[in-house]
Order: C-alpha cells, then structure tokens, then sequence
C-alpha cells in the first residue's frame, strides 16, 4: 500500500509513518559496480494535524546544484516541519548523476524523459517506474526544481502550462521573478505529475555545476509562499512578499550565434533589451574580428550562454517575444 489510511497514517516504502512522526527513509536506486547501494534519502515530516502533502524535489539532473541546495535549505532552516499535512524533500533524486557531476543517468539517458518508466526498463526508467509508483502518489502538490543545463543560465522563473488556472495561480503566489508559458514535455516528470493530476511548479533558476546565492534564495522564498498558501507554514516563519512585479513570458525565441568565437556578453540575465541594441560580441582569437550581436526584437532575457567559446548556430541568448507585468 501507498498513501493515507483512514486513521492518517502514512504508507510509504513500506513503512508506516503516523501524524507528528519524521523520518528519513532511504529509496534503494540500484548498486554500483562493486555492489554497493545506491539509497536516494527521502526526509519526511508530518504534522499532526491533518492536510495536503507537498512534495519538493530537486536533482533529477545530477549536476543542478541550485535546485538541491534550495531542497537542503529548507530542510537545514527547518521550513519543512509543517504547520499541518506532511513535507517530504528529496534534495537530490539522480544520486548517481550527483556523484559524477553529470546531467544523465549512467545508462546515458535522461531521467527527466522517461517518466513514468517501466519495470523492466533501462536504469533510468526502471528508477522512475519506482518512484511514480511508490513516492509520487501521496503527493498532493509537488515543487521540482531545476537550473539551465550546460553554461546556460536560466534568470529564477517558474515554467507552467497557460492551460491550468490553479497552476497559473500557484504560480503567482511562488512569486518568481518571471513566469514562463512552457507546455509539458512528453515522458517528463511534470507531465507525469499532470497525468496523476498533481499540481507541480517547475522552478528553473542558474545554471548546472554552479550554487547562486541569489537562485537559492528565490527558491526558497517561493517554496516558503506556497506552504503558507496551504496553510502548511509554521508560525516560526514569515513568507518574505514579492514587491517587485512577476513579469509572464508568453512566447520567446533563440539568438543564435552567427559566427564562431569568443563570446562576450553585454547583458545580464533578466534584463529588457531594445530590438537591434548590442547584447553581444563575438570575437576570433587574433584581434581581426569582430560580429555584434544584437537584440532580435524588444525583450526580457530569460537565458544567456555564459561560454567563452561559441560556435556557429550555437544558443546564446533566450528572449521573450510577447510577456506582460503581473502586480
């Protein structure tokens, strides 16, 4: 069994956890090489007063620190004793990827693609099919976080389907700086969510390999406003209010590079840009050459390459073509 019985008693890998009860149980993944185990720690805490269960996960991609260490502070700053309902943080889900640095699973492939996996599957889908199975169908809401892949770097944003209001307004009250219109990818874990008909948050913040400060916080801040929308936030803790204005991106494209070279950017993530002003040069190594690379239309930068080096065709800069400012 999996989920709540009558008397509130949580069923989860096969252990019972009854209301006001933590723990942390171990998900056994698999086995390296030299037998040893693999265990994904699950941290769970439970009030004992009845409500939702909120499930935060980050690490699907092994090398997104930013998303873990949003997970490990809330656990470390103790917001995930909740007022009511149950808080379980997974702060890193592809151990195998964390250990190595590395987005993918060792079987090559990506976990946030095979979802909800099969049982006897490649690696990564096996792990999924367990954890769509065995974790996933007590949650009621989900927060996964995330960071851009590679040297890209993704200003905090939270990517929801326009299609769903409640997300839409989940959204809002997470309070990120940007919100982006972003469709469900096939056999990804948000479109897994959606099929179980849990309400999931996709924060997207930084970039992989790389801690930011300021990432983190936003992660945490928005994580801190939906427990408190639940109801789930302990009185210890005061969600910090969102003054500035959530700016939602409803459509955006790619400037790539035309030129092969050495990339050097005249803009900062998350700023507005004027179509034809300069957000870039690229540059060869000798001092002859030099392409400015311009804005393709009035915009936010909503992810920029932070490579030295480029080649041509390369992604360099992610601009809205249509948003508006939410007070």
């Amino acid at each position: 069994m999996t989920g709540f019985d009558d008397k509130n008693v949580l069923h989860i890998l096969g252990e019972k956890i009854k209301p006001g009860e933590k723990r942390t149980l171990n998900f056994n993944l698999a086995k390296l090489y030299t037998t040893t185990s693999v265990e994904v720690p699950i941290i769970i805490n439970r009030s004992k007063k009845p409500g939702p269960c909120v499930l935060l996960t980050a690490g699907i991609h092994g090398d997104e620190i930013n998303g873990v260490e949003i997970v490990r502070q809330v656990i470390s700053k103790k917001i995930n004793k909740p007022a009511r309902g149950t808080i379980i943080c997974i702060p890193v889900i592809n151990v195998f990827g964390f250990l190595n640095m590395e987005r993918a699973f060792p079987d090559g492939r990506d976990l946030n693609r095979v979802f909800p996996g099969t049982r006897n599957g490649s690696l990564a889908s096996r792990f999924a099919h367990q954890f769509s199975t065995k974790i996933l169908p007590v949650a009621n809401y989900c927060l996964d976080f995330h960071t851009g892949g590679g040297s890209r770097f993704n200003v905090a944003q939270i990517r929801v389907d326009p299609s769903d209001s409640e997300l839409m307004e989940l959204a809002k009250i997470f309070g990120a700086p940007f919100i982006v219109y972003s469709k469900n990818i096939q056999k990804s874990y948000r479109s897994t969510c959606a099929r179980m008909n849990i309400p999931v948050l996709l924060f997207e913040g930084g970039k992989s390999q790389i801690s930011d400060k300021d990432i983190a916080r936003e992660g945490v801040h928005g994580a801190m406003r939906i427990l408190e929308h639940l109801n789930m936030l302990s009185k210890d803790f005061t969600p910090p209010e969102f003054n500035n204005k959530t700016i939602t991106i409803e459509s955006s494209t790619w400037i790539r590079a035309k030129y092969s070279g050495l990339l050097h950017l005249k803009t900062t993530c998350g700023d507005f840009v004027e179509k034809n002003e300069i957000i870039a040069t690229i540059t060869d190594p000798y001092g002859f050459f030099r392409h400015k690379v311009k804005a393709s239309n009035d915009g936010y930068i909503i992810n920029t390459n932070e490579a030295s080096l480029v080649y041509q065709g390369d992604a360099i800069f992610h601009i809205s073509t249509a948003n508006n400012a939410n007070g």
